[in-house]
């Protein structure tokens, strides 16, 4: 079972956080300055998975931003890159070759697309398809939220 999912960036800033696991907010904060703390000091052709206490750490560099998995040891390291390989691609398929920008700007919309793949530590639809047309229905919804409010600010 996933523990945790951090995005951060290559300075350190933190731009998404998943906890699949109660953990304290002080708790939260010690694993969020290890990781950055670790995985930013690795040499950049290292491999890509950390013991860490009674955790595995996998994580992944895209572009300027870490994706890091904390899992349970008995769980399969190269499935949870695929996972990560999963979430950057959904990431990728919504806003067109996803960047830090993206994230930082419309971190719901990264939410949503996490809960849509993930759910309690573990994949909820390994389909990109259905992830996709889950995350262009909620889209649907929206804009016609949007405009029945636009036209009730018009007609009152």
């Amino acid at each position: 079972m996933m523990r945790f999912l951090l995005l951060f960036s290559r300075q350190g800033k933190l731009r998404l956080q998943k906890w699949f696991t109660p953990i304290s907010q002080s708790e939260k904060k010690k694993i969020i300055r290890d990781m950055t703390t670790m995985v930013l000091a690795r040499q950049p052709r290292s491999c890509n998975f950390l013991h860490w206490k009674d955790l595995k750490i996998i994580y992944k560099r895209y572009a300027s931003l870490y994706f890091c998995l904390g899992i349970e040891n008995q769980e399969n390291e190269l499935l949870a890159l695929e996972v990560i390989h999963r979430y950057v691609e959904l990431l990728d398929k919504y806003f067109g070759n996803v960047c830090e920008l993206d994230i930082i700007f419309n971190f719901e919309k990264a939410y949503f697309i996490l809960d849509e793949f993930l759910m309690g530590g573990e994949v909820q639809e390994t389909s990109k398809q259905m992830v996709n047309r889950a995350i262009e229905a909620s889209d649907m919804l929206q804009e016609d939220d949007n405009s029945e409010w636009y036209e009730v600010e018009l007609f009152g």
